[in-house]
């Protein structure tokens, strides 16, 4: 009869267990193909809206349309970007 004492708390808390593994193993699923976060998956999930990664001329604008940079230092990034551009093959 020792064998029955407690036997009910094991059968309320073995659910439980199994409910909190499973849960770990689709947490370790889900981590391991997402990939790193910020990486081309979280952007194909819309998780970061569909923007494509902006050009070193694309955040120049954008700082420069913000207020971040002034003119001079505006004029001198875009032509040094424009001097160091890879030339097509």
């Amino acid at each position: 009869m020792m064998y029955w004492n407690g036997g009910w708390a094991w059968m309320a808390f073995m659910p439980l267990l199994w409910i909190a593994l499973i849960g770990l193993a689709v947490c370790a699923v889900l981590r391991l193909t997402q990939g790193p976060p910020g990486g081309p998956t979280h952007r194909s999930h819309g998780w970061e809206g569909d923007k494509q990664r902006e050009t070193p001329e694309q955040i120049l604008d954008r700082r420069y349309a913000s207020g971040e940079i002034d003119t001079d230092t505006y004029t001198e990034a875009r032509e040094h970007l424009a001097s160091h551009r890879p030339r097509p093959q």
